[in-house]
């Protein structure tokens, strides 16, 4: 069922065209896009989209998956593909794998995200774990495809083959870029007849693993995406090994219930406290309710306010803190540039001072 007032929070309803089975618990779903909205989801490779349905209970559920289609070139319609694994409990993947079918409508997002990379001469490696590979699959299928100068390295971990989302498509790649394209799997539980033993790739792993398989210190970007403790663990591997802050890009796809919240808690919240925001050009301000997110403050009054996950990961709330203080309770989406340049995420910031200012436009 798609939702009233899509479009004013920069959903529209698209048609699904094809759903793939591609393991026994992923599928790749493609949305057409018509003519007059070519442009509006003509993507950069690694964004993603959040998709937006009605439960039965009329309840608002989205979610956020990235784009593994290459990014189409200019003057050519746009491809929507993206990959959805199961998670347990999962009220969007579970209706995706046993419900959504050619002919369904489904809201789905403009194109966002900032774990891109345009293409350029130059050696780029990426580190993934699961569906982690979606987002990377279009980055680097993309850059294979326009730069004759650029080189690409992958390296993947999956549980056992038969788990393993876009087998083909990373084959493909390996064919058609033999000598620009770097493959390396390491599978966790199953032992391959070739290549690395079986098991996690973990910080000390990696730190052992990435000299022997390349120049580090001359790899211009580092593409890290999937669960929280790979990611993590692939940056604290990175930068034992000098890798400059800057080359190093992460995605988070799934964070345990256990991690650590980010920043200090607010010994003294203010007992009443105001927020301004700027929203596609118009302003308000509203009371920020006792412990609620500045998120939830602009939702009140203000439904076409972005977000997807509201956990922290998926950066779809990310705003300017135009003025006042905020603290957040964690945050897996905002570079350190980011969040030194000012950027909150609106999902989990709370005032720290009486008045606060966020621009969601900038």
């Amino acid at each position: 069922m798609v939702s009233p007032g899509a479009e004013r929070a920069g959903f529209h309803p698209l048609t699904v065209s094809g759903v793939e089975q591609l393991t026994d618990d992923s599928v790749a779903v493609t949305f057409a896009v018509p003519p007059e909205l070519h442009e509006a989801y003509r993507h950069l490779p690694g964004q993603h989209l959040a998709l937006r349905r009605t439960d039965r209970r009329g309840e608002d559920v989205r979610r956020t998956y990235s784009i593994c289609a290459p990014a189409s070139p200019p003057g050519e319609p746009p491809v929507l593909r993206v990959g959805i694994r199961r998670v347990d409990g999962g009220a969007f993947s579970t209706y995706a794998l046993k419900e959504l079918a050619v002919g369904d409508l489904v809201d789905v997002m403009e194109p966002r995200g900032r774990f891109t990379l345009a293409p350029r001469p130059g050696h780029f490696a990426a580190i993934v774990g699961g569906s982690g590979i979606t987002p990377v699959l279009s980055i680097a299928a993309t850059l294979l495809a326009r730069e004759p100068e650029a080189r690409f390295c992958l390296i993947r971990s999956d549980r056992t083959e038969a788990s393993t989302m876009f087998l083909d498509e990373v084959a493909d790649l390996k064919d058609r870029h033999p000598d620009r394209f770097q493959l390396v799997t390491v599978l966790s539980r199953e032992e391959q007849q070739s290549g690395l033993p079986s098991g996690r790739l973990d910080q000390e792993r990696l730190s052992a693993l990435l000299p022997a398989l390349l120049p580090v210190g001359t790899i211009e970007g580092w593409f890290l995406c999937g669960p929280f403790g790979l990611v993590q663990g692939a940056e604290r591997a990175l930068r034992g090994l000098g890798v400059d802050r800057a080359r190093v890009h992460q995605e988070i796809f799934h964070v345990d219930d256990g991690s650590t919240p980010v920043g200090a808690p607010a010994a003294d919240a203010p007992a009443h406290a105001t927020l301004t925001a700027t929203l596609h050009g118009r302003s308000g301000s509203w009371p920020v309710d006792r412990g609620e997110t500045l998120l939830d403050t602009v939702l009140r009054a203000r439904a076409d306010a972005p977000y997807a996950c509201k956990g922290g990961v998926c950066g779809t709330c990310r705003a300017f803190l135009v003025g006042g203080e905020v603290r957040m309770d964690r945050n897996f989406a905002l570079e350190p540039e980011e969040t030194e340049a000012g950027y909150v995420l609106a999902c989990q910031s709370h005032p720290v001072t009486p008045d606060v200012e966020l621009d969601f436009d900038r």
